[in-house]
């Protein structure tokens, strides 16, 4: 274990995280700080220059995953961390960019930039902690809030039929798609990590009902309570069909790898079709340019 000047031992994660903002606002028993700990995992294990790597986010408990995270990192305008994103990796198609917000921020305000994103099959990974609720404004209902489940805006239950975001991000042409909850640490891990690896539009979604507003308001008990659920409810479904994927009040949860194919990305689709087009004029990045002024 590395240590500090003074001796004292270096926490494993202190590299990649920004110790002078913890310790962080979210409540006890969150998911979300666990899906933190995942994703700090999987940027370990990704081996890219972490000066490439940059880290978005847009409002909400989520949202505040930028600030925490020693990369470069962006919190952006409520709904606009997609298309945020999406001007880095144009401007600097070296970067990795990463995407990590809640399911109000990327698929209610968000979702058009959402389904565009992977349509296009922008370069982007993109982690959705799904917490079933506008956890930070009041416990309002969202676009993932399941059916009969109670929130301050629906006191006698949801009856909103609530996206499936597996089969919305696979229909919309996302090259990877993987969901788990905040208790399958390594699974997890591994997902955010083969996501990081692949080219084009990949989307992991992370349930983590939300243990304070969520839980309280539907009675089920503390965060462990939650925890023992996910455990005695989910079940590992790798290829799936997405269409079979909805999660229900209180039922079983799907999890596993769905979707994993080839797309030529946005970038590629681009730099092909301009080339059919203007030939050997065409030059994107500059190259011979510089090479004729050298």
């Amino acid at each position: 274990m590395a240590t500090k000047n003074n001796n004292v031992p270096e926490h494993p994660m202190e590299r990649l995280l920004r110790m002078d903002r913890i310790p962080h606002i979210w409540c006890p028993t969150c998911g979300i700080g666990t899906a933190v700990s995942c994703f700090i995992s999987a940027i370990d294990k990704f081996k890219h220059p972490h000066e490439k790597i940059a880290v978005v986010s847009g409002i909400g408990c989520t949202g505040r995953v930028a600030g925490y995270i020693k990369l470069d990192s962006f919190h952006t305008t409520h709904g606009r961390a997609i298309p945020f994103a999406t001007g880095l990796k144009l401007a600097n198609p070296d970067l990795k960019v990463v995407v990590f917000s809640g399911d109000g921020d990327l698929i209610s305000i968000g979702g058009n930039h959402f389904i565009h994103a992977a349509r296009r099959n922008t370069d982007i990974t993109v982690v959705c902690v799904n917490n079933f609720i506008y956890a930070m404004t009041g416990g309002q209902c969202a676009p993932t809030t399941p059916l009969t489940a109670n929130s301050s805006t629906t006191p006698y239950g949801n009856h909103e039929r609530p996206f499936n975001l597996p089969l919305l991000a696979s229909s919309c042409g996302a090259v990877y798609v993987a969901r788990w909850t905040s208790l399958h640490i390594r699974r997890l891990t591994n997902s955010m990590h083969e996501a990081l690896n692949k080219p084009g539009f990949s989307f992991v979604e992370v349930v983590a009902p939300c243990s304070t507003l969520y839980a309280r308001r539907n009675r089920l008990g503390t965060g462990l309570d939650l925890l023992k659920f996910y455990h005695d409810s989910s079940e590992i479904c790798h290829g799936a069909d997405p269409t079979e994927l909805d999660i229900a009040f209180q039922d079983k949860i799907k999890v596993g790898k769905f979707i994993d194919r080839e797309r030529p990305t946005f970038i590629d689709a681009w730099n092909d079709n301009m080339k059919k087009k203007f030939g050997d004029k065409f030059d994107p990045y500059g190259e011979k340019k510089a090479k004729k002024a050298a």
